[in-house]
């Protein structure tokens, strides 16, 4: 088996890649190699050859990732412009993982395909099958078909919804595979009236959100609830910004970051934060949570690399 650089690829590989501009917190070490496959078959020879012991960590635009200070140990694949193509054929939209969610939504209402809850959700479809997004009450899940991946061994599979096991932002994508493309089916509505609903959808998070600060969305998971017998469900009627503003953390500061004052639970950039601040103030912000409500809010944003030296 061969180390990255001795392997022959048509995409890009890179030796201490620095990943804080390929992140929307803009923070974050290097990658020690940073892989852009051309395309499916170029990054299942990639792998296949890859020695295993070499760590893998698939990356898409990095809309919900802090990456920390002391960078990435392995190899970073992004997905670039071989996967992000969208193609819909009556009620089957497929999208490879590198197409924004954004546009995804746009193509599909665009064929008559109810795809708008994606239309706000900052990303792609990469992560957005990862963690099963959703807004306004609908998630990846619901219109789920299959998705294709290749194993951290260079084998390609089908996936199912069984076999990613969706959960409330959560699958289990196993270590190292990468999923390339993804289907999905939804219902059909009129192409007008799908453009009118993305567009209030967009209005209303531009009031309630701050989509022109440094943010990486949804900092927190919103915390189950509990029902009439005391048992925790899955409703989500508890509101991540609400109990970290009754635990009196918004605006809360560490160095460069604050927990966003227009919403609570949007961890922000403000002023050349570091990995560290942000991270540090979101472990902070749970402390005084939990002090508060007894509340033990669960990270939503991946953290992934190591700290830096000290």
């Amino acid at each position: 088996m061969a180390l990255p650089d001795q392997i022959e690829t048509r995409g890009s590989l890179m030796a201490e890649k620095e990943l804080a501009g390929l992140t929307w917190l803009r923070v974050g070490g290097p990658a020690e190699w940073l892989f852009m496959p051309a395309d499916e078959d170029d990054l299942a020879t990639f792998l296949s050859q890859l020695d295993p012991e070499v760590p893998v960590f698939p990356m898409g635009v990095g809309s919900n990732l802090i990456v920390r200070d002391g960078g990435i140990r392995g190899v970073v694949i992004r997905m670039g412009r071989g996967f992000n193509a969208i193609e819909v054929h009556g009620q089957r939209v497929t999208a490879g993982v590198a197409a924004l969610d954004a546009h995804v939504a746009r193509k599909a209402a665009e064929a008559g395909v109810d795809l708008t809850f994606l239309r706000t959700i900052p990303g792609a479809i990469g992560g957005a099958v990862r963690m099963n997004a959703g807004c306004y009450g609908s998630y990846v899940a619901d219109v789920f078909v299959k998705a294709h991946a290749i194993t951290r061994s260079g084998e390609r599979v089908t996936l199912s919804a069984d076999d990613l096991n969706f959960q409330y932002r959560q699958t289990d994508l196993p270590e190292g595979w990468v999923i390339t493309r993804a289907e999905f089916e939804g219902p059909t509505g009129a192409p007008q009236t799908l453009a009118d609903r993305m567009a209030a959808q967009l209005a209303k998070r531009d009031e309630t959100q701050p989509t022109k600060d440094r943010t990486a969305g949804s900092t927190f998971r919103n915390p189950a609830g509990f029902s009439s017998t005391g048992r925790a469900d899955d409703s989500h009627e508890l509101k991540a910004w609400k109990v970290i503003e009754d635990a009196g953390q918004r605006g809360a500061t560490r160095g460069g970051a604050q927990m966003n004052v227009m919403h609570s639970n949007f961890l922000t950039n403000v002023d050349g934060a570091t990995a560290d601040d942000l991270e540090g103030l979101g472990e902070e912000v749970r402390k005084k949570v939990y002090e508060h409500s007894g509340i033990k809010l669960q990270w939503e944003i991946m953290r992934v690399g190591e700290p830096a030296p000290k």
